[in-house]
């Protein structure tokens, strides 16, 4: 409560009746450095999307419905939490017309109006940052470089990339443009950096003309030489200079992004010129992956397969004979993984979840929540890597010999979710709203269903979770050829068990026709199926899939590992 009362001291002299704390850092990518987690630092709350509301005497945590029972756990001794989206039912939070402070350096306008007109709220732009005091030591590195890429993994220069971008400006008569997602300006300049734990971010801000001239904004500690060198036809500044740089333009038709151009920059850019904002562009391209992208991110799907496939059957032999925790299960995931010299890091923090912890979708374990695996339970796995080139997700869920039937029909009819995406024939009108509940229809059938989407994007040694398209309710993105997406639907049965099965998948064009091709290769659990209650054609592609997985990954088992992998990739 003290971190609390800290910024509630502060309201006095800003004539506040609250203040608003966003997950976000200035650069609005999911994971962010410990030291600017300000909503961990005052909630306790480590889901990767809130939003905290401190008032005189309330506070309120929102978030998703993934981390509903995440937060209640974390934060509910100090927040009440509130689930998105908001409805009329929460209009008795007795807030309306409160003056509620905020860092327009954290907050888009688009989400910010949102928010504030839901709640019926005032929103004040508080310059000073009232989370200062809340600020942890840094683990800041100038040897944290930037990087970039050679072409044989991008498979696209830079230059022919941002030549992509002169007919954008033409179509929607921009004269400059200001990107502030990190994860676009890394795609069109073929950079990395290590700015994030999961992620090769490059913190930075970029500026481009229609003559398409670039000017980034940056850590200058973080460029060296030979990074000047390979990107000569750019501009470099320290980042700080990038506020008086805009006050320098003026009379310009300016494009901004709705989802990461902070109201901090778009005052200024308004201020002497017209506004015109759009989706940055660059998401839309960046989600096409090209040829050379698609080849290399199957081969780390192999590498990335063996890890996971070696390590269920370490679990599956083990955990009768030695006490296997949630915990120590992770880090001995961590240890397969790092045998493959391509792999860099996880793409996010690794889910190792059984009994009740299976049911927090995001589940983290820590030494408080900590479960031993057990006999006649199930086990939930979801990890990712980054490798050197491609980003990989994949969860299983394996029985540990459980018996009970519900919790094998309940997994069967996921599988069948799961398998009615995978064979959907993608139309030239098919996005991810129609696919959503195509993939909740088995579930839907015994009146049971979950609180997260069913897919996202996914990058190319990138974010793991990519837009714009998605496998959700309101995803209106079409589907386009080179799109890469996870495929998984789950079931969640509070305080008992959770299941998820999760590949990800490509859209792949073959004459005029396109259609979903798999890129994950890990056995599914044939254990947890109910055999009657596939329909043949589901029969076939499970024996399909498991030939595809036992010849992609056989090459990486030793003796004892190729005779499991063979009877798990054994017909059904």
């Amino acid at each position: 409560m003290e971190k609390i009362n800290k910024i509630r001291r502060k309201f006095k002299s800003y004539n506040l009746d609250g203040y608003l704390i966003p997950k976000n850092d200035e650069f609005f990518n999911e994971f962010i450095p410990e030291e600017k987690d300000y909503l961990k630092h005052i909630s306790k709350f480590s889901g990767s999307y809130g939003l905290a509301l401190i008032l005189k005497k309330n506070n309120y945590l929102f978030v998703d419905g993934r981390y509903t029972v995440q937060a209640n756990i974390q934060s509910g001794k100090n927040f009440k939490v509130i689930t998105l989206p908001l409805t009329k039912k929460i209009n008795n939070l007795n807030i309306k017309n409160k003056k509620i402070g905020f860092n327009p350096k954290l907050f888009n306008e688009q989400s910010l109006k949102q928010f504030s007109q839901k709640l019926g709220i005032k929103c004040i732009k508080v310059e000073n940052n009232l989370l200062q005091s809340l600020k942890q030591k840094s683990n800041y590195s100038s040897k944290n470089k930037f990087y970039v890429l050679d072409k044989s993994i991008t498979g696209q220069s830079s230059l022919k990339k941002i030549r992509k971008l002169e007919s954008f400006f033409n179509k929607k008569k921009i004269d400059i443009m200001l990107i502030t997602s990190s994860e676009n300006i890394a795609w069109l300049l073929n950079i990395r950096g290590q700015d994030s734990d999961f992620s090769p971010l490059p913190n930075c801000f970029l500026v481009i003309d229609k003559l398409l001239r670039i000017y980034l904004f940056c850590d200058l500690r973080k460029i060296d030489m030979k990074f000047k060198k390979k990107l000569n036809y750019i501009k470099i500044f320290e980042i700080n200079e990038l506020e008086n740089f805009l006050k320098k333009i003026s009379n310009k038709n300016f494009l901004i992004d709705s989802l990461t151009c902070s109201v901090f920059f778009k005052d200024i850019i308004e201020k002497y010129n017209i506004i015109k904002i759009n989706t940055d562009p660059i998401y839309y391209l960046k989600s096409q992956k090209n040829n050379r992208e698609i080849k290399n991110i199957k081969k780390i799907h192999e590498y990335d397969g063996a890890s996971l496939t070696k390590f269920l059957f370490w679990i599956q032999n083990n955990f009768k004979k030695k006490k296997i925790t949630e915990l120590s299960a992770q880090n001995k995931l961590l240890k397969f993984k790092k045998k493959f010299k391509q792999f860099k890091t996880m793409s996010f923090p690794t889910i190792s979840s059984t009994g009740s912890n299976g049911a927090i979708v995001h589940y983290n374990a820590s030494r408080k929540s900590n479960k031993i695996l057990k006999y006649n339970n199930i086990y939930l796995v979801d990890s990712g890597g980054q490798y050197h080139f491609g980003t990989t997700d994949v969860t299983r869920t394996i029985s540990l010999g459980v018996k009970n039937k519900k919790i094998k029909e309940v997994f069967t009819r996921v599988l069948q979710g799961h398998l009615n995406l995978s064979n959907y024939k993608i139309k030239k009108n098919t996005n991810g709203s129609v696919l959503d509940r195509v993939a909740r229809k088995q579930l839907k059938e015994i009146n049971l269903d979950y609180s997260h989407g069913t897919g996202h994007g996914v990058g190319y040694y990138l974010n793991v979770h990519e837009g714009p398209q998605s496998i959700s309710k309101f995803n209106k993105i079409k589907l386009a050829p080179g799109m890469i997406l996870s495929n998984e639907p789950g079931y969640y049965e509070k305080g008992k068990y959770g299941i998820r099965i999760e590949n990800l998948v490509y859209v792949k064009k073959n004459k005029n026709k396109m259609k979903f091709e798999n890129l994950t290769y890990v056995p599914i659990d044939k254990n947890l199926i109910i055999k009657k209650l596939l329909k043949s054609n589901e029969e076939k592609w499970l024996n399909q899939y498991h030939e595809q997985v036992y010849n992609k990954i056989k090459k990486y088992m030793n003796k004892n590992e190729l005779a499991l992998l063979k009877k798990s990739c054994s017909n059904i």
